[in-house]
């Protein structure tokens, strides 16, 4: 087998926490739009779960508050340097 360091070995593979389970969130709010643009990249897009780490349970309730949250106005849904 070739040793390549770049490739991550079995037992040093990062394991990611929720940060919402973590701090004990039950229910994210739409209104939090400074919590929901942590979790969308600058092009205004909402981050997969295997980039911020969020559980299944939590990226459905993000994903629901984010388009939420555009439907009413609060965020954008294109950033402004794409417009």
């Amino acid at each position: 087998m070739i040793n390549n360091p770049s490739h991550p070995k079995k037992g040093q593979i990062k394991t990611r926490e929720c940060k919402f389970t973590k701090a004990g969130v039950e229910y994210i709010d739409y209104k939090e739009t400074d919590t929901l643009e942590r979790f969308m990249n600058d092009q205004g897009k909402i981050l997969p779960r295997r980039v911020t780490g969020t559980s299944a349970k939590f990226q459905r309730q993000l994903t629901t508050a984010i388009k939420r949250a555009r439907f009413l106005g609060m965020i954008p849904y294109v950033a402004d340097n794409m417009r």
